[in-house]
């Protein structure tokens, strides 16, 4: 396991391709994949996802997606973290949890922590956030991470609320 990093509950790593079974069943509940659109329909969908898409990052921009784990359990629980999104040349904030660690404060806990890996270790200059309209708890998280509302916009084909954090340290 290739820790990245840590919070007071969670930990973060690197995904491999033996993670593929923990991505499909991440994405197996609708709900879970409501305002994401694109659900796993099976393994070797997952791989392809951890292989073209996620695996890659890291390698490239040293950052990507990181698997979550609670801390005092070991369990998976999701991902969150930073992904470089070239048709839009920016770092996109983003996370995905098993609804059973909804409402307890992992996301905010876990993307705010992704954003300071960024600023702090990446020296990223600007972190984007967004969530589709009807997704309040992503636009909760985002504004629970001091994260500034810019506007609404479509992108990928949907309506979203976006917001950043501009790196006070980097110009």
């Amino acid at each position: 396991m290739t820790l990245v990093f840590e919070t007071q509950r969670l930990l973060f790593r690197l995904f491999t391709m033996e993670d593929a079974a923990l991505i499909y069943t991440l994405n197996l509940d609708p709900e879970v994949t409501r305002f994401t659109h694109d659900p796993i329909t099976d393994i070797e969908q997952a791989k392809t996802v951890l292989e073209k898409t996620i695996l890659p990052q890291y390698a490239l921009y040293n950052h990507g997606r990181w698997a979550v784990h609670i801390k005092e359990t070991g369990e998976f629980m999701g991902w969150c973290g930073l992904k470089y999104r070239a048709e839009l040349n920016e770092i996109d904030l983003g996370y995905r949890f098993m609804k059973q660690y909804w409402g307890k404060g992992y996301a905010t806990e876990a993307a705010d922590a992704s954003i300071r890996y960024g600023f702090e270790k990446l020296n990223l200059r600007r972190i984007v956030g967004r969530a589709e309209l009807g997704n309040t708890g992503s636009i909760r998280v985002l504004e629970k991470c001091g994260m500034t509302y810019i506007g609404n916009e479509e992108v990928d084909g949907y309506r979203v609320r976006t917001y950043e954090a501009i790196n006070p340290f980097v110009r």
